[in-house]
């Protein structure tokens, strides 16, 4: 059947563009364009992901799981925080807030019935029908439809809610 959200790729493609973006902005910056000493010597460039979860004041279990692009949604107050502690420019903190931000379910797409299940619902002599999700109803046998009419209502108005 075809689900009414959105695939799981799609979020999971965000996840990733989100934490590679904020992985780029970390490996730009030196721990000295953000007022931290030197120190040791650093075994890869740019600022280690603890020293960015301090700086934008979260846990670093927190920016590790976003930057990995695993499935945590930010709250806005989290992605100005992190911009701040990335030196983003306007267009790069406007950006992470795109990225951060939920997206949108996909298009709704009418459920489909299989044919065995439909097979069984007409050869009933009692009313029955089949509604999916959002309560559309998507297969009903003549005596159904007797009572009920769902062959003379247009597809996109036979709803058990609406009706």
């Amino acid at each position: 059947m075809a689900d009414t959200m959105m695939g799981s790729g799609k979020a999971e493609t965000l996840n990733r563009e989100l934490g590679d973006f904020l992985r780029a902005r970390r490996e730009r910056l030196t721990p000295k364009a953000v007022g931290l000493p030197a120190g040791q010597r650093r075994r890869t460039a740019g600022l280690r992901r603890e020293e960015v979860a301090e700086l934008a004041g979260i846990g670093i279990d927190w920016y590790v799981r976003l930057e990995q692009g695993r499935n945590v949604r930010p709250s806005p107050a989290v992605v100005d925080a992190l911009a701040r502690a990335l030196k983003l420019t306007k267009a790069e903190h406007s950006h992470l807030k795109a990225l951060a931000r939920p997206a949108p379910p996909g298009a709704f797409v009418r459920e489909a019935v299989p044919d065995a299940v439909r097979r069984v619902v007409e050869s009933l002599n009692q009313p029955a029908y089949v509604s999916g999700r959002r309560f559309d109803v998507l297969a009903w046998n003549t005596a159904a439809d007797e009572i009920f009419g769902y062959s003379r209502v247009p597809e996109d108005e036979r709803n058990t809610l609406l009706s």
